[in-house]
């Protein structure tokens, strides 16, 4: 296949949103636009929708729909996590049935992983599957779920064999969150939010044709998914969008112009280049745009922006031209590159750092600095990170512990 140039994509896509922007549109029929073109996810392969272009290609077109001022595509777990991994571990059946909804923004997503005595120590999680005819039943619990509560499909990942080792008897399942016994509680975070959900599972159901990636091979479809989530953190693809894709967020058919410009609900998550911009704004109005010290740290969150963009450029090279930990390595330094922002930001407010929901860019620091302490822990937390990046990248040895053999059931439990 003969690749475009930038420049190419480029005028292609402007020249598509000419034709198939107009402020009417409804976010429905935009996004069913933007799939059809592939332009949702531009980086997936042909047969799940995309066009199959590199990571550079694919960011030419995002980053030609945001000069445009139109509303991206779906944003969420759906588009980062879900739909890349059923791309790469999914049956024809799994792609066509479950990647499209994600594209056109129809179905939204969230990830059933961590649980409250599994979160970095993740293999070790106690949900259980059990089989029942062509269904399986489960129950446990799960935590720090973002979007449970308007998720319609989800990722989720059970224990179907207690009698193998701890990595070898997950299971990975594509399960239906609108059903009896699964309940949803909103975790209510210190900036006001509630992103995060707890989500209680008690006899719910999954069809056994829903399993991805095959039984008991769950952890190397987890870790498929880790990697897109760890890389996507880096260069903020995690950042949810204003309009919520899904049935049950209630914005499909609301005019997708209302959401242009609006941001979503995590304004730290990680580091962009309306901080930087606002950072700038903040420097200009309080007269300290020569301080050399308000200039280092300026700087400083420019340099970790650049660097977080050529990480996500590495991360989608071909495989023989990757270490294999970019994702880990650049959720690690995003956390510092979050940290660099919040502190650059809170030099130039003083002590209106510490109020609560100014206006303008003041109010979008505030928030950044309640959020900084999530970055270091969600996806994975630093610790663990770097334990992944010492043993796989720089082969160092693994802490010790039980054989890697040894059967779950006959592990200590946390």
């Amino acid at each position: 296949m003969t690749l475009p140039s930038k420049q190419e994509v480029q005028t292609q896509a402007e020249a598509w949103i000419a034709e198939n922007w107009t402020p009417e549109i409804t976010v429905r029929e935009w996004w069913a636009r933007l799939a059809a073109a592939g332009y949702a996810s531009p980086a997936l392969p042909v047969h799940a929708g995309g066009l199959g272009w590199p990571g550079d290609l694919a960011a030419t077109v995002l980053a030609t729909l945001a000069r445009s001022n139109v509303l991206g595509p779906p944003g969420g777990l759906g588009l980062l996590l879900a739909a890349p991994t059923i791309a790469t571990h999914g049956t024809p059946e799994q792609v066509q049935q479950y990647v499209r909804p994600i594209l056109d923004g129809t179905a939204g997503w969230c990830q059933l992983f961590s649980e409250p005595q599994a979160g970095s120590d993740l293999a070790g999680l106690q949900t259980r599957a059990e089989r029942d005819g062509d269904e399986w039943v489960i129950t446990g619990q799960k935590v720090w779920t973002s979007t449970a509560q308007t998720a319609d499909m989800a990722m989720l990942i059970a224990r179907t064999d207690a009698d193998a080792p701890k990595h070898k008897g997950i299971t990975y399942f594509l399960i239906d969150m609108v059903q009896p016994g699964i309940e949803v509680r909103p975790l209510r975070e210190m900036t006001g939010r509630a992103v995060f959900n707890e989500v209680f599972l008690d006899g719910a159901r999954v069809p056994h044709a829903n399993i991805l990636g095959g039984f008991n091979e769950g952890w190397k479809v987890t870790n498929t998914t880790l990697g897109f989530e760890r890389a996507g953190v880096g260069h903020g693809g995690a950042t949810f969008t204003a309009a919520l894709p899904g049935s049950r967020a209630g914005d499909l058919d609301k005019a997708a112009a209302s959401f242009v410009g609006a941001k979503g609900p995590i304004t730290g998550g990680a580091v962009g280049r309306r901080h930087l911009h606002a950072l700038t704004e903040l420097a200009r109005k309080s007269g300290r745009v020569n301080d050399p010290l308000v200039r280092q740290a300026i700087a400083r969150v420019h340099t970790d922006y650049e660097i977080l963009r050529f990480m996500g450029w590495k991360a989608k090279m071909l495989p023989h031209q990757r270490t294999g930990v970019e994702g880990n390595l650049a959720k690690v330094f995003n956390s510092s590159a979050v940290a660099n922002a919040r502190d650059a930001a809170n030099l130039l407010l003083g002590p209106e750092g510490q109020l609560w929901e100014s206006d303008g860019v003041a109010g979008m620091f505030q928030e950044m600095t309640l959020f900084s302490p999530a970055p270091p822990i969600y996806a994975g937390s630093d610790q663990v990170q770097r334990n992944v990046i010492g043993e796989r990248a720089l082969g160092l040895p693994k802490e010790p512990g039980p054989a890697a053999d040894t059967p779950f059931r006959e592990l200590p439990k946390n």
